[in-house]
């Protein structure tokens, strides 16, 4: 049998195979003369077998005491023992798990039903999770500042390993499973990742190759699945952990410091820096490659400490989460949520129509499109129904819309762009009006809520409210959502801001905004060419400012200027405006709330949250000699579309050769030319990592005459879109 002796470093070996050793920064465990034995490391396929034994032993030597970090609130012993103070404030994030198991200790924090196996925790039991977990990292070498991948789906393990690693003073780095091969390695590498934590084996299998060929992997940490599911050539040479053994190792490391009277003398723990660096967030769909987003303990605390006035949780709500956890606004809505002892339930697309029946969740917290999804759904139940039944629920609906229009009226909460504040009378004259058209259709409501919104209530869930934010809630589906009784509350943010900076209240749901600023966050609104503070009701390029807003770009700084000034303002690239104050009138209560217009640099958020660069798109197209010109649309839209200004002598050429035409044929027709620029489009943006949709054809170019170009040639994609808004509509219709 090996004999490993330890000084400041434990070594783990067999008298077989000394040359798959492997060092690990040493623990806190109780060192003395007395083996005991430990689980075999395997060099193939890494990790841990119970068939082989370890004696080790340690010997002390007075050498260079190494320096850890860790959450000062979450584990205050560590600094206590350390001749550090302690802190009984938040001042990281994993800090929160401490206070939420004192307060909530036995409730249900979490619900994981879709994973193998399928999850249960309490505030106590993710507490401990999270701390051995994060203990689990340290045994096996992970150090302060060093960077971690995280790519994984939305799960309770995310979560664990999300705040395991920032409890060890890392930084991860996180993106979903969805995202390609090649956007994966840039990201890994651009960010100095040292280790990988995954989510599965079907997406390391994936990644494996390219990864052994172009990246560093000082070990691999799996979520779930099963080792044995991985190929021995993708992980030869690699040390591979499950979850369970990161766990496993944590909980016998703390287990054996507690017991111990010496570990402790091995390191000096230092707590973490708010202004440390938890995470990095790479940007999606930005020109070139993403960008990594720099946020700080302290702007994520920043959303934990606000957020209650939007979202007032209490004590035993229910949640339902689906949205990808590595994106910022699921990621400081979740941190937010635990702190106030609600039971969160993972769901997926797949099952959130079941799911919203069963579990009939207080809240949901989503972006557009799923509420989209939800009115599609609801009105293909309605259109379903007999005859009579269609026409009353439909009746009802529109009585309802009606009735809330001239709510918002006589509460002061109808948004208007207007500078000028109403006279008294016309107000009061105003307000009588609604007041008593209200009071007219209000037992009409009353009716439609008993025998039709009950029903779809009771399918739905949301008894208190959905969030909706990640892009522009459509008109339609906010005005639906509020006849028939659901709150849907619309909300704004940036990765680059953690990512929350403004939202309705659930008393001041101000339709047709984003809200007002959340607490501690400025906003102002600026001219583009000259850079002049613009007047409430005016419109301009939104700015805004807080605790929230990133530290700036990963190795970016040029970037990082571009959006963020000296005075900490962040350049958000939208356009938008600012209600103006009244104290009368119907828009009386709108005071301060933001609006947004679009964006003013060319990404396209669609309705799903995701982020689309255009020009990728449109410089694929422009390939084909039948285009001439082309704008990619579909802001706030469910898919891309977009403006073509055909070349219509090569695509009368290509009609007569294809036969499409007769060959004396003068003209073609709109609907044979919009089939060849269809098969045109697929034809040259089949690589590109969205298609397009749905087209509108126009005869007349874009020109810098006409004031759609600029001097240099560029289309002004802001000022096309405006002036065909009509015909955009029409054509999503």
């Amino acid at each position: 049998m090996a004999t490993v002796a330890l000084t400041s470093n434990l070594i783990w070996g067999t008298s077989s195979d000394p040359g798959h050793a492997l060092q690990f920064l040493v623990s806190r465990y109780k060192f003395t003369t007395t083996p005991f034995f430990l689980k075999k490391w395997s060099g193939s396929r890494g990790g841990f077998s119970s068939n082989r034994r370890f004696q080790v032993f340690c010997q002390y030597k007075n050498e260079e005491i190494q320096i850890r970090r860790c959450s000062p609130f979450l584990e205050s012993s560590l600094l206590s023992g350390n001749g550090t103070a302690a802190s009984d404030q938040w001042k990281a994030v994993p800090d929160i798990w401490r206070s939420s198991a004192e307060k909530y200790g036995d409730r249900v924090a979490l619900v994981d039903p879709y994973h193998d196996p399928p999850s249960s925790m309490t505030y106590n039991q993710l507490e401990q999770e999270i701390m051995d977990f994060s203990e689990g990292l340290r045994v096996i070498g992970v150090k302060p500042d060093e960077k971690v991948a995280l790519f994984a789906d939305n799960s309770c393990r995310w979560l664990v390993a999300d705040q395991g690693i920032m409890a060890t003073g890392a930084i991860n780095v996180v993106r979903g499973s969805r995202s390609s091969v090649e956007e994966l390695l840039q990201i890994y590498n651009h960010s100095e990742s040292t280790a990988l934590v995954v989510d599965s084996p079907e997406l390391f299998n994936r990644i494996s190759e390219v990864f052994r060929s172009n990246a560093v992997m000082r070990f691999v940490i799996l979520l779930w699945g099963n080792k044995s599911s991985l190929p021995s050539e993708g992980v030869e040479g690699i040390p591979v952990f499950s979850h369970k053994e990161i766990i496993n190792l944590g909980r016998e490391s703390r287990k054996a410091m507690f017991d111990s009277n010496d570990a402790g003398k091995l390191y000096k723990y230092e707590a973490i820096n708010s202004d440390d660096i938890a995470t990095l967030v790479y940007t999606s769909g930005t020109t070139g490659n993403p960008k990594g987003v720099m946020l700080t303990h302290r702007n994520l605390l920043h959303q934990i400490h606000n957020l209650w006035d939007i979202v007032p949780a209490a004590v035993g709500d229910r949640f339902l989460s689906m949205l990808p956890p590595w994106h910022a606004y699921e990621r400081a809505c979740e941190y937010f949520t635990f702190t106030h002892g609600v039971e969160q339930v993972y769901t997926t697309v797949r099952n959130l129509k079941d799911d919203l029946r069963q579990y009939q969740p207080n809240y949901v917290i989503s972006v557009p499109l799923v509420y989209e999804t939800l009115y599609s759904g609801i009105q293909k139940q309605i259109s379903t129904g007999s005859t009579a039944r269609k026409f009353i629920a439909l009746t009802f609906i529109r009585i309802s819309m009606a009735y809330m229009e001239f709510k918002r009226i006589y509460e002061g909460i109808y948004l208007t762009k207007s500078q000028k504040q109403p006279s008294y009378v016309s107000s009061l004259l105003d307000w009588l009006w609604a007041r008593i058209m209200g009071a007219i259709l209000w037992p009409l409501h009353l009716l439609a809520k008993i025998l039709v919104y009950r029903k779809i209530h009771a399918a739905i869930g949301i008894s208190k409210a959905g969030i909706s934010g990640g892009g522009s809630l459509p008109p339609y589906v906010d005005k639906f959502f509020e006849a028939i009784g659901v709150k849907v509350q619309n909300g704004y943010g940036l990765t680059e801001s953690s990512p929350v900076v403004s939202a309705r209240r659930p008393t001041c749901n101000v339709l047709g905004s984003v809200g007002h600023p959340i607490r501690h966050t400025e906003f102002k609104v600026i001219d583009p060419e000259t850079g002049e503070v613009l007047p409430p009701g005016t419109k301009g390029i939104v700015k805004l400012r807080g605790p929230q807003v990133m530290k700036g770009y990963f190795k970016n700084p040029e970037a990082t200027k571009q959006v963020l000034d000296e005075d900490g303002w962040l350049n958000t690239g939208d356009i938008g405006w600012i209600a103006s104050h009244h104290s009368i009138g119907r828009s009386r209560h709108c005071g301060g709330v933001i609006v947004l217009d679009g964006r003013a640099k060319d990404t396209i958020v669609l309705s799903t949250g995701e982020n689309v660069e255009p020009v990728e798109l449109e410089e694929a197209a422009l390939r084909s000699s039948l285009i001439q010109q082309i704008v990619v649309i579909g802001q706030d839209k469910r898919r891309l579309g977009a403006i073509i200004v055909p070349n219509k002598e090569e695509a009368l050429i290509l009609a007569k050769a294809l036969s499409i035409i007769d060959v004396n044929a003068t003209e073609i027709s709109n609907e044979k030319l919009k089939a060849l620029l269809y098969e045109e489009l697929r034809r040259w943006t089949s690589e590109c990592s969205f298609q397009i949709g749905p087209i509108l054809v126009v005869d007349d170019p874009f020109t810098i005459d006409s004031g759609l170009m600029t001097p240099t040639m560029k289309i002004r994609r802001d000022r096309v879109v405006t002036l065909l808004e009509e015909q955009i509509n029409e054509l999503y219709k």
